[in-house]
């Protein structure tokens, strides 16, 4: 059973290289692994608009499916703290990228509420 957080756009959801970027340079980088449906190399950027990606930071994987105004991350059921972390680390990034409000257990948050409050990775919180 898939565990879900969804991050809302007042506009569009922003690129993945965006999103890539910003988790990169706060020395959390995450590597492609499908695009798509598709395997996809480590380094491959999806070309817009794409509707699901599958990303990984060391062996945590996670779900990123794409609609009109909103991402989800999809992570297992049986998810671990690392887990939890990187899921919020993306939660995080496409919200900063993208003015996006993240779906919490405490409402609707911005990226800088979330960036209090979420279990994150230490490298998010600078």
């Amino acid at each position: 059973m898939g565990l879900e957080q969804t991050v809302l756009f007042p506009d569009s959801v922003p690129t993945w290289h965006d999103v890539q970027e910003l988790l990169a340079k706060r020395g959390f980088p995450i590597q492609m692994r499908m695009i798509d449906g598709q395997l996809a190399f480590p380094d491959e950027l999806p070309v817009e608009p794409w509707r699901e990606l599958r990303v990984s930071s060391g062996a945590n994987m996670v779900t990123i499916r794409r609609e009109q105004n909103q991402v989800t991350l999809v992570t297992w059921g049986n998810i671990d703290a690392a887990l939890v972390r990187t899921r919020n680390a993306l939660a995080w990034a496409f919200a900063q990228a993208g003015k996006g409000r993240i779906q919490s257990e405490d409402g609707e948050q911005s990226a800088a509420e979330f960036l209090q409050s979420a279990e994150l990775p230490d490298e998010l919180r600078g």
